[in-house]
């Protein structure tokens, strides 16, 4: 019949009613929409598998850490162990709602750690004498320049922050990533691209052509106008990816997580040994700066037991699995980092089954032959000329602008992550959206950071940076550069 009813295909002869075209181009739209998801969700399940056996083997480094401490120091160190034991838990404890992303500050939490420690252990090792909390205090001020402790509180800060930085900064950035992915994925195509897909896909039909595949060239225009705002997302996102290599190597590098994280019980076992075999001449000291303390009326019949037999600490390397992690991250992420401009190209090829580029007898958008326009570029400001679909460059889509600040915000937590400087996160175990500031804060910058307990403050909906140059709590932060 004459085609004089069509609106969207071209009027020729035609084997197509009103109704027809009509349905076609909703399944044309529906088709185009589910192609997107499923692309989608083919990264977003490579991200999820990343940051799960990231996320699994981290929090198995704490887990044996803190079981082989339970399970050596009650023969080690005796009293000194069981009248403690909260102590510990709360150091483990604050090390993995740090790790999750908990508003805490990581190097307070050490130092927390240590002084409890110091104030418990003093007190045990010295049962003869009567201890109040205003001499307590004052120990604890003459701490720094006794070194009870040795090396081990310092060294042990240095170490860890950075690896829990970097380890923390790293699973969040495959989370926030795939949540991009889920939310760009969603994004609902325009009233001219509907159109442009349904020319593309099922006007053939109409002409009665249905076993002519479209062009090459043609369908990659009428793609790449219909997803010209993902294609936008390209370079923040191949910074994300960069950045999560970058970070991967520190991670089984210089800020090794197994070495670190593996050997916290360690750690501490060296430090109380080392409290323990100075102990008179650390006792003295304090006497000499705080004055002698009161002798106890009860006696020192509690007098400090010394390790019971010498137990080996040991720590079981997993460096070889973590190296495998890496290297599957890094071949995963080095193979995503074009994933928003090769889109169209793989959309093409892999569902629409475009002819081959060579193909003169392939469906044009008017009849069989061949496709003269040129292909656009990638992008929003390239499809100013599109002959395919008519895309209004002046109107970004808002969300995925949305999107790239999500991405630039994580970058840049990522490489404050990599240089060893803490980030502001936001508790984002809900709905691991990656909302929230993430700046950072060297301390020659800031000073002493104040916060101490975990944020209260409701999750941000936008992840707009905060130009005030503070965070919450006396955190301070800057804004994105």
């Amino acid at each position: 019949i004459l085609g004089e009813h069509l609106r969207i295909c071209p009027q020729g002869y035609t084997c197509c009613t009103s109704e027809m075209e009509e349905n076609f181009a909703n399944k044309s739209q529906s088709e185009f929409e589910a192609m997107m998801k499923e692309a989608g969700r083919s990264v977003q399940a490579t991200l999820t598998a990343q940051h799960r056996s990231f996320d699994s083997y981290f929090q198995d480094l704490l887990n044996k850490s803190e079981k082989a401490l339970y399970d050596a120091f009650p023969s080690m160190y005796g009293e000194l162990y069981t009248q403690n034991v909260k102590v510990f838990k709360d150091l483990y404890s604050e090390l993995r709602r740090y790790y999750r992303s908990s508003n805490i500050n990581l190097e307070e939490a050490l130092n927390e750690f240590w002084t409890r420690l110091l104030e418990r252990l003093f007190k045990l090792l010295n049962p003869q004498y009567h201890i109040t909390d205003e001499y307590l205090d004052c120990m604890v001020k003459h701490a720094e320049q006794h070194k009870p402790f040795g090396e081990v509180p310092r060294d042990l800060k240095v170490k860890a922050t950075r690896a829990f930085i970097a380890a923390r900064s790293y699973a969040q950035g495959f989370l926030v990533g795939s949540d991009v992915v889920k939310k760009v994925s969603q994004v609902s195509l325009s009233h001219e691209c509907t159109r442009a897909i349904m020319k593309l896909m099922y006007c053939p039909h109409c002409r009665g052509m249905s076993s002519v595949r479209p062009c090459n060239n043609y369908c990659l225009n009428v793609v790449k106008g219909c997803l010209a705002n993902q294609a936008d997302l390209n370079t923040e996102w191949k910074y994300l990816m960069d950045s999560l290599i970058g970070v991967a190597d520190r991670i089984d590098g210089p800020y090794n997580v197994d070495t670190v994280i593996g050997t916290i019980h360690m750690r501490i076992a060296e430090a109380i040994s080392n409290l323990q075999e100075n102990k008179d001449s650390i006792t003295s000291k304090v006497f000499q700066g705080c004055g002698n303390p009161k002798i106890s009326t009860k006696g020192s019949s509690s007098e400090d037991k010394k390790r019971r037999g010498k137990v080996t600490l040991e720590a079981k390397s997993s460096a070889q699995a973590l190296e495998m992690l890496v290297l599957d991250a890094k071949g995963n992420l080095t193979a995503l980092k074009t994933y928003w401009i090769t889109l169209p190209s793989s959309l093409c090829s892999k569902k629409v089954m475009a002819s081959s580029v060579s193909d003169d007898k392939c469906w044009n958008g008017m009849t069989k032959g061949s496709y003269l326009p040129q292909v656009m570029g990638d992008g929003l400001a390239n499809q100013i000329n599109n002959p395919e679909v008519e895309v209004d460059i002046t109107k970004p889509d808002m969300t995925i602008r949305q999107q790239i600040m999500q991405l630039k915000i994580m970058t840049n937590r990522l490489g404050n992550a990599n240089i060893g400087n803490d980030v502001d996160f936001q508790d984002t175990s809900d709905d691991m959206s990656g909302s929230g500031s993430g700046d950072s804060c060297p301390d020659d910058v800031c000073g002493k950071r104040l916060s101490k307990s975990p944020s209260t403050r409701q999750p941000e909906t936008n992840a707009i940076p905060k130009q005030s140059g503070h965070g919450v709590n006396g955190a301070s932060s800057r804004s994105l550069p």
